[in-house]
C-alpha cells in the first residue's frame, strides 16, 4: 500500500460517520457483506464477544447506511473452514472475517507477529501498535497481500491443561500442547513439549480423547469452547502473560476498494468504534475464565513477572530469531517491536 492510500484509510478511521447519513449514494441497492468466523454463535447481547462484535458491526452498518449496507454473520465456520478464510479474503472470495492473524502465517510469514510470545505483555502495548510504526508496517504488509484491518482486537492468552498446570517452562516437558502458532510451538518444543497444530474449535475433541494434554488460546475461547469440562488446570492471562493474540476484524481489499468511498469510510469508522467494546470484553473474560474454571472444580494459576521473563527469554532465542530470519519485512517488524519493549 502506498503512503497516499494508507493516509486515506487512516483518515477514514478518524472521520465522523454521521456525515454519511442521507448521502444519496446510499439510495442504491443494498450491499451485503458476509462476515465469517470460527467461534460459537450468539446474539447481540449474549455469547462469545467476538461473535457479538461482528453482529454489532453489522447492525451499525445497516443502521447508519439506512439499510443500504448489510452484514450477515456466519459463526462456527459455517460459511468457510477456519484456515481458508484469510486466503479467501485475499482473493476476494470472502468479504470479511474475524480470525487470529497468525493463522495466515503459512502464506504470509509476517502475520506470525500476531501470536509471537513475549512481544506484547499488556493490552496497552498491543493497542499502541495501531498508531505506531509497527502498526503502519503491518498494515502495509497486509494491504499488499490483499487484506485491510477494520478493527484491532487483542486478547490475552491462557492455558487449559488436563492433568497438571502448565505455568513454568519446565512444566511443559513431556506434555502434548497446542500452541496456536508456529512461533509458540517453537518455544514449547524448546521447553520440552510435543506440539500439535489445530484450530481452537478443535481443542475440545483432542483434549477429550487424550490426544492433547494442554492448549494455549484466548481467555474467551477457553470459556466459549467449554474447555473447563475436559481440563481442570488453568493458567490465566489476567494481570500479566507472555503472549497476546491479535485477532482483528478484516475485509478483503478488493471488496473494500470496490465500494463507494462513503461506504468504505463507514466501514472503517464503525470498525474503529468496535475496539473499545473488544477491549472491555477481553479484559472481562480474563476474569470470567477464572470464575468458570474454579466453579467447575479446577485450579487457576496466575503468572509472576519472573515466570513471564523466563518464557520471554526462550522466545527471544528461538521464535524471535527464526521470525526475523524469514525476510526483510519480518526483521523490520520485529525490530520495531523490540524498540517498544
Amino acid at each position: 500500500m502506498n503512503i497516499t492510500r494508507r493516509n486515506l484509510l487512516r483518515g477514514m478511521i478518524a472521520a465522523p460517520s454521521l456525515a454519511l447519513l442521507g448521502n444519496p449514494r446510499f439510495a442504491n441497492a443494498a450491499t451485503e457483506l458476509k462476515i465469517s468466523h470460527q467461534f460459537p454463535g450468539g446474539t447481540l447481547t449474549e455469547g462469545d464477544f467476538r461473535d457479538r462484535l461482528c453482529r454489532r458491526f453489522a447492525a451499525e452498518l445497516e443502521k447508519r447506511s439506512n439499510g443500504a449496507m448489510k452484514g450477515t454473520v456466519y459463526p462456527g465456520s459455517s460459511l468457510m473452514k477456519v484456515n481458508a478464510q484469510f486466503s479467501a479474503m485475499r482473493k476476494g472470495a470472502l468479504d470479511m472475517s474475524l480470525v487470529p492473524l497468525s493463522y495466515a502465517g503459512g502464506e504470509v510469514p509476517e502475520t506470525n507477529i500476531g501470536l509471537m510470545p513475549g512481544v506484547v505483555t499488556s493490552y496497552e502495548k498491543g493497542l499502541a501498535w495501531k498508531t505506531g510504526e509497527i502498526g503502519k508496517a503491518l498494515t502495509d504488509v497486509l494491504a499488499d497481500k490483499g487484506v485491510v484491518i477494520v478493527s484491532w482486537v487483542w486478547q490475552a492468552g491462557g492455558v487449559a491443561s488436563r492433568t497438571k498446570g502448565l505455568v513454568e517452562p519446565e512444566d511443559a516437558k513431556g506434555m502434548k500442547v497446542r500452541g496456536g502458532s508456529r512461533e509458540m510451538d517453537m518455544v514449547l518444543k524448546e521447553a520440552g513439549a510435543a506440539v500439535l497444530s489445530l484450530p481452537s474449535n478443535e481443542i475440545y475433541a483432542a483434549m477429550q480423547t487424550g490426544a492433547l494434554d494442554a492448549a494455549m488460546t484466548s481467555s474467551t475461547s477457553l470459556v466459549s469452547f467449554r474447555l473447563e469440562e475436559v481440563a481442570k488446570h488453568l493458567t490465566t492471562g489476567r494481570g500479566k502473560t507472555y503472549w497476546f493474540m491479535f485477532e482483528p476484524l478484516m475485509i478483503s481489499r478488493s471488496i473494500f476498494e470496490g465500494l463507494p468511498k462513503d461506504q468504505q469510510q463507514l466501514i472503517m469508522t464503525i470498525g474503529a468504534e468496535m475496539e473499545k467494546f473488544a477491549l472491555e470484553q477481553a479484559k472481562g473474560d480474563d476474569q470470567t475464565v477464572v470464575d468458570v474454571y474454579t466453579k467447575a472444580g479446577g485450579k487457576a494459576y496466575d503468572l509472576s513477572d519472573a515466570t513471564v521473563k523466563k518464557w520471554q527469554a526462550i522466545a527471544r532465542e528461538t521464535a524471535w530469531k527464526d521470525y526475523a530470519g524469514k525476510n526483510a519485512n519480518c526483521a523490520r517488524i520485529l525490530g520495531l517491536v523490540e524498540k517498544s519493549l
